[in-house]
């Protein structure tokens, strides 16, 4: 795959993280998706859950502005967001797994209706579709996410999954 098709499938990321549609991807974007969250979920945000997925968020929105937000500006538009992919997580997926894994735990923690330390397939769908992903391919991605078959997915299959989702090897 050339360069420039890598650029473009990265590109096409940025809009999961744009939240509110407004062309940048900035704080208010992982804040809204917490707050989306403990809605969906009837998780109070004052609760130790709605904490940890608001801190998981602010990380997880610090971690990308340290890599993508070239100008100092806190938005990351999608050029800095191609640049930032392209010459910090290409070839670090793990990097941005990094960056990702405490909103990706707490998020997790809050569709964990069970308690048993991982999220139903219909939980994860839940999450899925408030994190902006396509009704017609929710469901698969929620069951290919399930990858031990149990019916559950936790932290161990969902943040690998998200790195290699958002980072696009070549």
């Amino acid at each position: 795959m050339v360069s420039s098709e890598y650029e473009r499938r990265i590109a096409a990321r940025f809009a999961t993280f744009d939240q509110d549609g407004n062309g940048y991807i900035d704080r208010e974007d992982f804040s809204g998706a917490a707050k989306a969250l403990l809605t969906e979920f009837a998780v109070a945000a004052r609760s130790d859950k709605g904490q940890a997925l608001y801190g998981g968020a602010e990380a997880f929105w610090q971690g990308m502005a340290g890599m993508a937000d070239r100008d100092g500006d806190q938005r990351i538009n999608r050029e800095e967001f191609v640049d930032g992919a392209v010459k910090r997580l290409r070839d670090n997926p793990e990097r941005f797994a990094e960056i990702a894994r405490p909103f990706l735990h707490a998020a997790l923690d809050i569709a964990d209706t069970d308690g048993d330390g991982a999220a139903s397939v219909e939980d994860t769908v839940r999450v899925l579709r408030i994190l902006g992903v396509d009704e017609d391919i929710v469901h698969s991605v929620a069951a290919t996410l399930d990858t031990d078959g149990d019916g559950k997915v936790g932290e161990a299959e969902i943040v690998p999954a998200f790195a290699r989702y958002f980072t696009v090897p070549e």
